[in-house]
Parts: C-alpha cells; structure tokens; sequence
C-alpha cells in the first residue's frame, strides 16, 4: 500500500539535462516519466512542479546585468518549455497529463484554476504546474510548496542530484552521515541546506513534510511513496 494518496513532485530543470550540457536529455526524461507512471499506476495522485535550469538561470542572468524581474520571467517561460516536454512524453508513456501555466498563455497551455487542478488529480491526470508562483523573485522551490499546500498534497518530495540531506558535504566529507529523518527546526539550528528559505518557510507553517531523495536513483520515486527508508524526511 503506498504511504500518500496525493504527492506534490519538485523537478529541477538540471535533473532533465541527463549529462547533457543544457537542455532536456530524451533519455533522461522519458526515465523519469517511467517512475511517476508506475507511482500513478498504484492508485497515486501526482502533480509535478518543474523548473527551468536546463535552459535558462534567471539568476545568473541577473547577475551579470539583466534586470532581476525580466531575468525570472525569462526563467518562468523556459518552465513552460520543459512542462510541455514532460506533459507530451508522459501522453506518449499512455498517461495523461495536465500542463497548467501561471503565467497566461492559453493558446500553448490552460492557466492555472485550483478546482480545476483538484479535478483533474482525482480523475488520475498528472498536473505539471508551469511558471513557477507567476511572480519574480520567487522560486520554484516556493512554487512546489504552494502548490502543494494548495492542492492539500500529503507531502513534498524534492528530486535532487543527492539521496538525501547529510550532516556534512558528502562530496568534501566522506564520513558524513545522511539523516532519516530530521525536524524542520533540526535543519534550521543545524543550518542544512534543504530548499528555498520562502519554501522551506511555507513547507514549515503549513506542516506539510518535505521528503528529499535522488531522482537518479532507480525505483527511488516509488520507495518514497511505499514509505521505505528512502531520502531524508523534513517533518515538524
């Protein structure tokens, strides 16, 4: 039996570049879609907020000159790029899936309305939220958490390039030890990197558990879901 009944999935855009330089890695993409299908398959309801990385950092293009604002706009719309790659090869896996835009573009993807989110997830449609909250200086970090506290998900599982939050760099110390389970107030007083501060906020005040495992890692996505000792769980 799973654990969740409705999960809210965090995608970097990164985690589609496969080993890619930039851009979505078919591969890569077409794996992923593998795993959300076979957590769909066991009665899960699933909605998926992507990022843009791959293609375009909206920091980075601040950071030399551009205006911030314009910068994340940009950054929303290569959001919407990849919602559309994951929404047409999820059709092609025999799933169907919803892209829904924060921002207005109703000729290439339907906005985003909550009722209608909450409807297509209890008709069994993956939703892939696009553009991010629709607003600059937020992060799709903080998109994935307000979705997820919008659409009632029982948990934020956040893909990343690492199976878990760890006490130390695992990269520089090799001694150091993933976390289970940690509190929210654990990571702040150890000062953990785990998402966003404006995420990790949310996350924090609407009591909705973060879980952070890699995306890499094949069958990871359904051993979060089944509730094995999979990633490290952030909980209050």
């Amino acid at each position: 039996m799973p654990a969740y009944k409705r999960i809210l999935l965090k995608l970097s855009g990164e985690a589609l570049m496969g080993d890619d330089a930039f851009g979505i890695n078919r591969a890569t993409i077409v794996r992923m879609v593998e795993e959300i299908a076979e957590v769909t398959r066991m009665g899960v309801q699933v909605a998926v907020v992507i990022g843009g990385g791959n293609i375009f950092r909206g920091v980075a293009g601040g950071s030399v000159g551009m205006d911030r604002a314009t910068a994340d706009y940009m950054g929303m719309l290569a959001t919407v790029m990849n919602a559309l790659a994951l929404g047409d090869t999820m059709d092609k896996a025999g799933l169907v899936a919803r892209v829904m835009s924060a921002i207005g573009i109703e000729r290439v993807v339907e906005p985003y309305v909550r009722p209608k989110a909450l409807q297509y997830l209890e008709e069994g449609k993956v939703v892939v939220f696009a553009a991010g909250t629709g607003n600059p200086f937020f992060t799709t970090d903080t998109a994935a958490a307000l979705r997820g506290a919008e659409i009632g998900a029982e948990i934020v599982l956040k893909a990343t390039k690492v199976d878990g939050v760890y006490s130390a760099d695992p990269k520089k110390y090799p001694q150091a030890t993933r976390y289970t389970s940690i509190s929210f107030d654990e990571v702040i007083g150890k000062n953990l990197e785990v998402m966003d501060a404006t995420a990790f906020a949310l996350c924090r005040d609407q009591k909705l558990p973060i879980k952070i495992f890699s995306i890499f890692k094949l069958g990871a996505l359904k051993r979060v879901v089944m509730g094995e000792d999979e990633g490290t769980l952030v909980h209050v």
